[in-house]
Formats: C-alpha cells, sequence, structure tokens
C-alpha cells in the first residue's frame, strides 16, 4: 500500500485533522507545492492508520505531523517540518537555518506548540473535508 501511494516521487503528510493550526498548515503547504511532492491524509482517517500502522508509530506519542518519505523511512515532528519546508523557495529557506540547532532544542519548542496548538488555535469535531479543487492531493 505504502509503496503504490509513494509512486512518482510522492511524499506523504500525515497531519491532525481536527486541528485548525494542522489544517491551515496543509493549506499552506499546497499552496506553495509547486513541484506536487505532497500527499495527504489525517492521523484520523482510515489510511493514515494503516500507514502509522504500517510503520508501528504510536499516535499517543506523535499526534501532529509525520512525514513519509519513502515505504521504509519517515520523520517527525521539527525534523518533519524542516524537511518539508526544504522543498520551498524564497522565504521558507530562511528556516534551514533550525538545522544547526540540536533536535532535542528544535522538537522541545515543537512540542511546546504541539501540546498548546488547541488552545492557541482551536480544534473542530471532525477532520477537513478538501474542497474539489485540492482532492487529489488527499488519500
Amino acid at each position: 500500500m505504502i509503496q503504490k501511494l509513494l509512486k512518482n516521487n510522492k511524499k506523504i503528510i500525515l497531519f491532525d485533522g481536527v486541528c485548525n493550526f494542522c489544517n491551515s498548515s496543509v493549506l499552506r503547504i499546497i499552496k506553495h507545492d509547486k513541484k506536487n511532492i505532497f500527499l495527504f491524509t489525517s492521523l484520523q482517517s482510515a489510511s493514515g492508520k494503516r500507514i502509522t500502522a504500517h510503520f508501528n508509530i504510536d499516535t499517543t506519542q506523535i499526534d501532529s505531523i509525520i512525514l513519509i518519505e519513502s515505504s521504509t523511512k519517515y520523520s517527525v515532528k521539527s525534523t518533519a517540518a524542516l524537511k518539508i519546508l526544504k522543498q520551498f523557495n524564497g522565504f521558507w529557506m530562511f528556516f534551514q537555518i533550525c538545522w544547526v540547532i540540536p533536535p532535542f532544542i528544535r522538537n522541545s519548542v515543537y512540542n511546546y506548540i504541539a501540546k498548546n496548538r488547541y488552545a492557541w488555535f482551536g480544534k473542530n469535531n471532525n477532520c477537513m473535508l478538501p474542497i474539489p479543487e485540492i482532492k487529489s492531493k488527499f488519500i
């Protein structure tokens, strides 16, 4: 299943589908994904659950962003975010400087934001339904 989804060098971003911040981030990524690299699915969806089961990822520990890079490789937290941003030009390239920050520090900041994302940005009762123009980007 994973190999079929990753054909043509696609990468899959799993995200928290009820998080307003995560949903707006996904829409921003789609807007800037000029190379058409990314596909998306929420962690709460059937496909998201199959993917996390394939990788044996505990979504009680990692519940905000996962970047699937191949059928055997994935990244989480700040590393996933930086790898996603690496695909974009312009202002987004500025964030590549964050690679010099040790992962335990980057992930501490990431965890703080993730822990507070519902309080700061809100939460939906249901996952986002993509509009027809971007439906092909979702699995």
